[in-house]
């Protein structure tokens, strides 16, 4: 993952701030403890960005959590029916486990991407 340190791509998949990649968003690094899946820190220690912009801003993420999720279910599907060649009904009930089980997940990349697309990467916390 370090090779793509300095990359949006970086900041989404681990979580980190958008703007220096040093430190976690979450109070937690693991999604799945459900009780703070969501909770992030008000700023980063590193370089002082605040992550909540304003008031409801991650209610946009919302509108990235479907082609996220349904990235996971087209996975899911292709690897169930077309590869494994389950039937259609073991399929969507893998579809649907799937789905409850990545949830966690899906609302963290949602919120990684959000974020990523308002805030740029500064190369000049790069060394620290």
């Amino acid at each position: 993952m370090s090779l793509l340190k300095g990359t949006k791509l970086y900041s989404i998949f681990t979580g980190t701030c958008p703007v220096c990649h040093h430190e976690s968003m979450y109070v937690k690094k693991n999604p799945y403890k459900l009780k703070s899946t969501l909770k992030m820190k008000e700023r980063c220690a590193v370089c002082t960005t605040k992550y909540k912009i304003e008031p409801s801003f991650f209610y946009g993420a919302m509108y990235v959590s479907y082609p996220v999720g349904l990235t996971f279910a087209t996975a899911a599907f292709i690897l169930c029916y077309l590869i494994l060649g389950l039937d259609l009904i073991e399929t969507y009930c893998v579809i649907v486990a799937v789905m409850i089980l990545a949830l966690p997940l899906i609302l963290r990349i949602s919120r990684n991407i959000w974020i990523n697309i308002f805030m740029p990467y500064k190369k000049e916390y790069r060394h620290r």
